[in-house]
């Protein structure tokens, strides 16, 4: 019989440790590769996301152009919408999925959409309470706008199956969240001078002042692809597909100073600035000490 050799030392670590180690290995060569990725396919990627959120975004706006298409095809208009949401949502996962191809950075998003779903279970959007803002305001800022909209996708994805929330609702749901997260990694990254303490401080304040701006803005997105349905006609906050696109846009504001600007978008953005400020300088911290570059 021949003699068993021992660990030989070209193997990377430990035999307890070999496996994380060649992940650790692996990831890194793959940040090495897609630093020297071509700026081409940077470019590619951005502009089928940008493309993307155009399209998604008239699908929200669809009540407003309905009246620029032939009566006969009038009905035709939210359908369409409301298939074009969801077929966005895969097109823009998949765009994004080749992005996060690292073991730590699937890793790191599959823990933070479970944290983000229990989050929103335990809250359940009572009175506006929407303390998920927080953490896709906080993960979008560290790890850019891809991860924070892939977050934002899954977090709504994932409690809508624990919660049996499913519904016409989701898709926009996810993509508006979605939207949050990416905004929150397109800030502007300045070297404030001054202390460690001034800096954390200004970091906070943009953070929270955004917090502020997407609370609202993503309760007015909400309100706007189910507005027509919502209300009868014959009010001032009626829709009325045949009246001209100012009439309709005073209607809808009018629709959602009543129904959720003055109560739960207001409750989301307090909710959300309180967040920000107690637990963002800790979660910042934690979440940059995985070292993952952020992905605009």
């Amino acid at each position: 019989m021949t003699e068993q050799s021992g660990p030989r030392d070209d193997v990377i670590g430990t035999p307890d440790t070999t496996g994380s180690s060649v992940l650790a290995l692996s990831d890194r060569l793959r940040e090495r590769a897609d630093r020297a990725q071509p700026r081409r396919g940077i470019r590619w990627t951005s502009w089928i996301l940008g493309g993307g959120s155009v399209l998604a975004a008239a699908a929200f706006a669809w009540p407003f152009f309905v009246g620029a298409v032939p009566a006969d095809a009038q009905v035709a208009v939210p359908i369409i919408a409301f298939a074009l949401i969801p077929a966005l949502l895969v097109a823009l996962a998949l765009t994004l999925d080749r992005e996060m191809y690292m073991a730590k950075t699937v890793a790191l998003l599959g823990v933070l959409s479970a944290v983000g779903a229990a989050v929103r279970i335990a809250g359940a959007g009572v009175g506006g309470v929407e303390a998920v803002f927080v953490l896709l305001i906080l993960a979008g800022r560290v790890f850019g706008a891809r991860f924070g909209f892939l977050l934002g996708l899954l977090t709504i994805a994932v409690s809508s199956v624990l919660w049996g929330g499913f519904g016409p609702w989701t898709p926009f749901q996810m993509f508006a969240c979605g939207w949050v997260g990416a905004g929150a990694g397109l800030l502007p990254r300045w070297h404030a001078s001054g202390s460690q303490r001034c800096r954390i401080r200004s970091e906070i304040a943009l953070l929270a002042a955004y917090g502020v701006v997407a609370s609202y803005l993503f309760g007015l997105l909400m309100n706007l692809w189910f507005w027509p349905f919502a209300v009868g006609s014959g009010t001032d906050i009626s829709y009325e597909a045949a009246a001209d696109p100012g009439q309709n846009l005073a209607s809808f504001a009018l629709y959602s100073l009543i129904t959720s600007t003055l109560t739960w978008d207001t409750v989301r953005a307090v909710t959300t600035v309180v967040g920000v400020a107690l637990v963002g300088p800790a979660v910042l911290a934690a979440l940059r000490r995985t070292k993952i570059s952020p992905r605009r």
